[in-house]
């Protein structure tokens, strides 16, 4: 296996980016929830300056095959796919992309044009990486990706956020990525607008773990502390260097590229993607899903980075009240919900409503147990939280928008997601404790 970059090409001042990663993925990382060495299924993440000149070695050792496909877009492949293709010589055939999107009718049109080749190697971020993540967990290949872009945490995650046929986007059980390769001096080349979407979406860490730890105190739901200790240092250094990122800054980018990273493998380590992605995720999907033709073409990070500073400000404003917040048995209203939906997705969404209904006896029992945890929960909570401001100015630092209108989504949409959106998961966020108080549309009035 390859374990670092050839020094030749590491410059005066070269930074070991996969320190950390590397104990997780070798297995000496002990895991503060079990107390045993973290297992997780990748096993060769590199973060480096530069990838260029060695990228055939790097993908044989990993995967090594007769034959590749190099799957690219077009932008994808002027950065850095050209030469992927070009260092594998005759091995491989080039897959580029037209506008692709991350739904199923892709899926199988790339499973069409990948189908002679022995595994697959994606050059890009998001849409192309999660293609390729599912279509080769569908037919059995491996598959291994060059990053362009600090934009995500999906590199190293083994889920796919894909639009089913209908129209629901989703998270999909999918596999790891043999080899994952990325490149800071071609990142920082990549355009603003997705190196501050990757940025967005690593702010969601607040956001998601003050959610996803009152739904575990107040609902007995799962939770583990593994994937924030995992970001913990990181986080702090990158928020450092948010103006960095604005300035395209390698050191930025490599942080950035690592607290993603580790994003990713804390949801490996967990086997859930509660850790990055509860309220805040749930608005970004709504709008995906269900936007039509209102969807003004932004990408999930830039999204993500918008709606958890509203989920920041929502949690903050419950957890201001020394009072303990009281709610009133859950409104669930079945034909509001199937007018709302195109009827594919409407058994989804009615579902996943229901499992979230509380009846008069358990906000009761809800309000009763809330008052008694109060004190102590909004202390942690609050430790938890990143104020809705500083996450704001430290998006806007890093070039991207902190409100709907600053990236280009309609208010009356961004509105809609915030109000609809929790009817997409059973997951329960501080958007249903708001609905279930009462305050939701006053906020919405107020806030978006």
């Amino acid at each position: 296996m390859l374990h670092a970059a050839p020094a030749a090409r590491r410059p005066v001042g070269w930074q070991d980016w996969n320190t950390l990663i590397r104990d997780v993925s070798a297995g000496r990382w002990i895991d503060p929830d079990t107390g045993v060495a973290a297992e997780v299924p990748f096993k060769a993440i590199f973060i480096e300056e530069s990838v260029r000149g060695g990228e055939a070695d790097y993908v044989a050792s990993v995967m090594p095959a007769s034959t590749y496909a190099v799957v690219a877009d077009a932008d994808t492949y002027d950065a850095l796919g050209y030469a992927v293709a070009r260092s594998l010589g005759g091995r491989a055939t080039t897959v580029v992309l037209e506008h692709p999107h991350a739904d199923e009718a892709a899926i199988r049109e790339l499973r069409e044009k990948t189908r002679n080749a022995d595994a697959v190697i994606a050059v890009g971020s998001g849409t192309i990486n999660d293609l390729c993540k599912y279509t080769t967990f569908l037919d059995g290949k491996d598959y291994s990706v060059f990053g362009t872009a600090p934009s995500m945490n999906g590199y190293t995650s083994t889920t796919a956020s894909i639009t089913l046929d209908n129209g629901l986007k989703t998270t999909l059980n999918a596999h790891a990525a043999k080899g994952v390769f990325l490149d800071i001096e071609v990142s920082a080349n990549a355009p603003q607008y997705l190196i501050a979407a990757g940025f967005g979406d690593s702010l969601c860490r607040s956001t998601a773990q003050v959610d996803w730890y009152f739904s575990h105190v107040m609902l007995r739901t799962a939770y583990a502390t593994s994937p924030y200790v995992l970001q913990e240092a990181d986080e702090r250094e990158m928020l450092a260097r948010s103006a960095g990122l604005g300035r395209r800054e390698h050191d930025a980018i490599g942080y950035l590229h690592r607290i993603l990273t580790l994003g990713g493998i804390g949801i490996s380590v967990t086997g859930m993607s509660h850790p990055g992605s509860m309220g805040e995720h749930q608005i970004s999907h709504w709008i995906d899903s269900f936007a039509g033709a209102r969807h003004p073409g932004t990408v999930h990070g830039q999204q993500v980075g918008v709606s958890s500073v509203t989920m920041a400000r929502l949690q903050e404003i419950i957890l201001a009240s020394e009072k303990a917040p009281q709610i009133r048995p859950t409104r669930f209203d079945e034909a509001d919900i199937r007018a709302r939906y195109p009827a594919a997705a409407v058994d989804h969404c009615l579902a996943a409503s229901r499992a979230k209904v509380l009846d008069a006896a358990s906000a009761d029992r809800f309000n009763a147990q809330l008052e008694a945890l109060w004190p102590q929960l909004r202390q942690t909570l609050q430790q938890m939280a990143i104020p809705s401001a500083t996450l704001a100015a430290h998006l806007r630092a890093a070039g991207g928008g902190a409100t709907p209108q600053e990236i280009g989504i309609d208010r009356d949409l961004y509105r809609d997601a915030v109000r609809y959106s929790k009817e997409m998961r059973n997951r329960y966020s501080m958007l249903d404790l708001a609905a279930d108080m009462g305050v939701l549309e006053q906020f919405i009035e107020e806030e978006c």
